[in-house]
């Protein structure tokens, strides 16, 4: 294999794993966060409803989703077309 194409293959593996980072990370940190603040209630008024946490989760994922889903979407274009571009340049 060429040198170049290594390069280029672990390049994109590189920003492949920060933009999975970076696309998911939000929701999952506002789920983290939310699912902190319920078990921190329900530990105070000892209410043990399962669907106590799984709701208001599913919400604010839905919601951050909505909110952000312009700025993830382009993110991800981005990327992809980071990939087309280059891609014929290493195909042999």
């Amino acid at each position: 294999m060429d040198q170049h194409v290594i390069d280029f293959v672990l390049r994109i593996t590189n920003q492949a794993l920060l933009v999975t980072l970076v696309v998911c990370g939000p929701p999952i940190l506002l789920s983290l966060v939310v699912g902190l603040m319920i078990s921190l209630f329900q530990a105070v008024t000892q209410i043990q409803e399962q669907s106590l946490t799984f709701v208001p989760k599913l919400i604010i994922i839905f919601g951050a989703l909505a909110a952000l889903g312009p700025w993830l979407g382009a993110t991800l274009l981005r990327f992809t077309a980071l990939c087309f571009e280059n891609f014929p340049k290493y195909v042999y």
